[in-house]
């Protein structure tokens, strides 16, 4: 029988320095969107500025997510306008298109 051989969907291998460097840079980005969550939460910051001109730090995060964090934003809301602006329930805030953040921003507007 041949020597098992590494298929092309396996992670390539990182150094210990490489695996905490990512590990520290995760935590940082939860903490941040922590921080922002709860901002958003407080009535200190405005989704539709932060969709607008993203932080890097939020570009992975999902869209649902943060309109979730928004006072009376519940998950009937936020999917029904996710619906309207035609951005599925999983989708980034980074992968966002012009159209996309456009109609958000301005459902967000609105209301």
């Amino acid at each position: 029988m041949p020597a098992a051989t590494k298929s092309a969907s396996t992670a390539p291998e990182r150094s210990l320095g490489q695996r905490m460097e990512a590990l520290n840079e995760a935590n940082r980005i939860r903490t941040e969107r922590a921080k922002l969550k709860r901002k958003l939460k407080d009535g200190g910051a405005n989704v539709a500025v932060l969709l607008r001109d993203p932080p890097d730090y939020i570009l992975t995060a999902k869209v649902s997510d943060m309109l979730l964090a928004v006072p009376k934003y519940g998950h009937v809301k936020v999917n029904k306008i996710l619906a309207q602006c035609r951005i599925s329930p999983s989708k980034t805030i980074g992968g966002l298109s012009e159209r996309q953040r456009r109609e958000l921003i301005g459902h967000l507007v609105k209301r």
